[in-house]
C-alpha cells in the first residue's frame, strides 16, 4: 500500500492532507511547483520510462533528470525518450535556461547545477558517491534556486546518491517523493533517502505518475 510521509515544513503547510483512503494521491494535497528534478541509478531508464508513460499533452513543467550511466558509453537518453514523450527532450547545456515543457538530462561525465536565475551550469568536479553527474548536487542546487516551488523525485538506485539532495529539497519547503523500495529494482537509493529524511510521498511508479500529472495541472492552473 502506498504510504505518505510529511516533512515538518509540509505538515505546517498541509496539515490534514495526503492520500485518499483508496491510496490515490489526494489532488487537494498537491501544491504548486515550478520545476521537478528526478534522480535514478540502477534500473533508472526503465523506471523513468514507466514514470513518464502516457503523460498528457501539452506538458508544462520543466523536468530535470540525472540518470547514472556507464562512463564509457555514449548517452542516447534524449533519443530514447524523445520518441515516447509529449514534450521536448534534450541534454542540458551550460548556461542554457531551464525550459518549460521540456525534459532535460544531465550530460554524461558532468555534474549539473541549476543556478538561482534558473540557468544550467556544468562542472567536472570530482565524482560524488562515485558518480558524475551527481543527483545530490543537482537536487541541492535546485533547492537553492526554487525553494518551496520545487518537487524532487528519487527512484531506483544502488547507492546513496540523491538522499542528501532530497533532504535539502524538503528543508527548503519543496515537495519530496521516493519510489517505494519494495517496487524498485535497486532499493538502496530509496532506502537511503528514507533513512535520512521523511519524504512527503513513498509511492509506486503508477502513483508517482499520478502525482506528476497533478503537479503539472496545478502549475498550469496558476
Amino acid at each position: 500500500m502506498a504510504t505518505h510521509r510529511q516533512s515538518p515544513a509540509a505538515r505546517d503547510m498541509e496539515p490534514d492532507r495526503g492520500l485518499l483512503e483508496d491510496g490515490e494521491v489526494d489532488p487537494g494535497a498537491v501544491r504548486r511547483v515550478d520545476a521537478v528534478v528526478v534522480g535514478a541509478s540502477a534500473g533508472g531508464v526503465d523506471a523513468l520510462l514507466r514514470l513518464t508513460a502516457a503523460l498528457p499533452t501539452p506538458w508544462h513543467l520543466p523536468l530535470v533528470a540525472v540518470l547514472h550511466l556507464p562512463q564509457d558509453r555514449e548517452s542516447r537518453l534524449a533519443d530514447i525518450f524523445s520518441h515516447r514523450l509529449p514534450m521536448a527532450v534534450c541534454e542540458a547545456r551550460d548556461k542554457a535556461q531551464v525550459a518549460r515543457g521540456t525534459l532535460h538530462f544531465a550530460p554524461p561525465g558532468y555534474h549539473l547545477f541549476i543556478e538561482t536565475d534558473h540557468h544550467f551550469s556544468l562542472s567536472c568536479e570530482p565524482p560524488v558517491h562515485f558518480s558524475r553527474p551527481s543527483i545530490d548536487l543537482l537536487m541541492s542546487s535546485a533547492a537553492d534556486a526554487y525553494g518551496p516551488r520545487l518537487a524532487g523525485l528519487l527512484l531506483t538506485g544502488a547507492n546513496e546518491d540523491g538522499a542528501r539532495g532530497l533532504a535539502d529539497i524538503g528543508a527548503a519547503g519543496g515537495l519530496t517523493a521516493v519510489q517505494s523500495p519494495v517496487e524498485a529494482m535497486a532499493p538502496q537509493m530509496p532506502r537511503s533517502a528514507l533513512a535520512l529524511c521523511q519524504p512527503d510521498y513513498v509511492l509506486p511508479l503508477a502513483q508517482l505518475r499520478r502525482l506528476l500529472i497533478l503537479l503539472d495541472a496545478q502549475h498550469h492552473a496558476h
